[in-house]
């Protein structure tokens, strides 16, 4: 073991830059000053300029409190009886007072119905719909949308939490600019310490997600209103007609939203904590959703980004460029390193992969270290995350990468995302025929 140590490091240092970079090309060109070099870059610029906004920031503020808007509070879902009430409270709990709560049952067989419609008759509810039979998330989410009467309209997940002053901070920023179409929540982990596959989730969370939105956010290619924390400006609602058949309805309205110019805007003070999948079974499902739907909105369905039109906007062209090619072209490129090293450097391997687990090991806690010095809002101690982060090379580095690979195949050769349970079957059928 001592020998092959001792090997290794001769190694590393007899064969130069040049080699290593040729041999870790992969590593040093995309993951590391993408992920950590650019994003830091934006973070300092970001940070150095916040202060100067809290006059404006404190201005707007001022201005939402004179003007208090109804804001419409939407909460689409199917079974979450068991929910609701929490949601309730939390929402009664808030800074901001002037709240339309309306909840949408989605053909739910549990107690929901009779629940909601006893909050309602007590007035914790000041609106209950119901769809007898399950018409999806969207179609949950447009009737709520139909029926709200509020300036801004909130969509929630029942089973998520939210902090005291959530609603308030995630409605500031229309305030801040009146081109503003939608606000993007902070999702955090809230069920970080029940095993391995929800720790790592939440680092994820933390580094990949939270980080990763608050940059391109501030570059102006935010690209992903999450559902289980988003605002929405009801005009623009009303301009792209509300919510298209998902999944990745999340992501799909946004562009649409960016299409027609709205700036789109994430919010990290706004924090809503959610409960992610617990079991790796769960998480590829949540997963093979997430990764069809780029391919079924942001390659087919809106393919028009990518070309000069009466639509064409170049932040447009842009973000779904960059997402396009950190998530479905370096997936790719990641299969030709490997088999770049497997054909050209096969008689290296044994020293190639410890070299890259260390690298990317040490890039991971780097990483999470400084950007643990911008994240405002924590569930967890630094110190929690230190053992588990070495995982983070299999999960992020191997694990994930191969359930993009599987869910862009299927979507990309089979279109899988339109047999996906999440949705109802004639919903898809509906999607189907009319393309989208």
């Amino acid at each position: 073991m001592i020998n092959y140590i001792d090997n290794f490091f001769n190694y590393i240092f007899a064969v130069g830059p040049t080699k290593l970079i040729r041999v870790f090309w992969f590593f040093v060109f995309f993951e590391f000053l993408r992920f950590f070099v650019l994003e830091l870059a934006v973070l300092l610029i970001w940070k150095l300029t916040s202060k100067s906004k809290l006059i404006k920031y404190d201005e707007a503020r001022t201005k939402l409190f004179i003007e208090r808007p109804l804001i419409s509070i939407i909460v689409p879902g199917k079974n979450e009886g068991k929910n609701i009430y929490k949601l309730v409270r939390s929402m009664s709990e808030q800074t901001y007072k002037n709240l339309e709560f309306i909840v949408i049952d989605d053909g739910s067989d549990d107690d929901t119905e009779m629940i909601c419609k006893s909050l309602q008759k007590n007035g914790l509810i000041d609106l209950f719909l119901r769809n007898d039979v399950r018409g999806g998330k969207a179609s949950a989410a447009n009737l709520g949308f139909r029926y709200s009467s509020g300036k801004i309209v909130v969509h929630l997940d029942a089973d998520c939490s939210y902090d005291y002053d959530a609603i308030e901070k995630i409605i500031i920023p229309f305030y801040l600019d009146e081109n503003i179409g939608a606000v993007g929540g902070n999702i955090l982990v809230r069920n970080y310490d029940d095993n391995l596959c929800t720790t790592l989730q939440a680092i994820e969370y933390a580094d990949t997600i939270s980080i990763g939105r608050i940059t391109t956010s501030f570059l102006g290619l935010y690209r992903v209103v999450s559902g289980a924390f988003g605002a929405f400006s009801k005009e623009a609602l009303d301009r792209v007609e509300g919510w298209d058949i998902g999944p990745g309805l999340d992501g799909d309205i946004t562009v649409k939203l960016r299409k027609l110019r709205y700036k789109i805007v994430f919010e990290p003070d706004a924090i809503c904590q959610t409960s992610v999948p617990n079991s790796y079974n769960g998480l590829n499902k949540q997963r093979l959703r997430w990764d069809k739907s780029i391919i079924r909105f942001r390659v087919r369905k809106h393919k028009d980004v990518f070309f000069p039109n009466n639509l064409f906007n170049f932040s447009n062209f842009v973000s779904s460029f960059e997402n396009i090619t950190y998530n479905i072209v370096l997936n790719l490129k990641w299969w030709v390193y490997i088999f770049d090293m497997i054909i050209n450097f096969h008689n290296l391997l044994g020293f190639i992969l410890p070299f890259n687990i260390l690298l990317y090991t040490s890039s991971n806690y780097l990483k999470f270290l400084v950007f643990s010095l911008f994240r405002k809002r924590k569930n967890e101690s630094v110190a929690y995350f230190l053992l588990y982060i070495p995982c983070m090379v299999i999960y992020f580095g191997l694990y994930l990468r191969i359930v993009r690979t599987t869910a862009y195949i299927q979507e990309f050769f089979f279109k899988k995302s339109y047999d996906d349970p999440w949705n109802p079957a004639k919903s898809s059928r509906h999607a189907k025929e009319l393309g989208i």
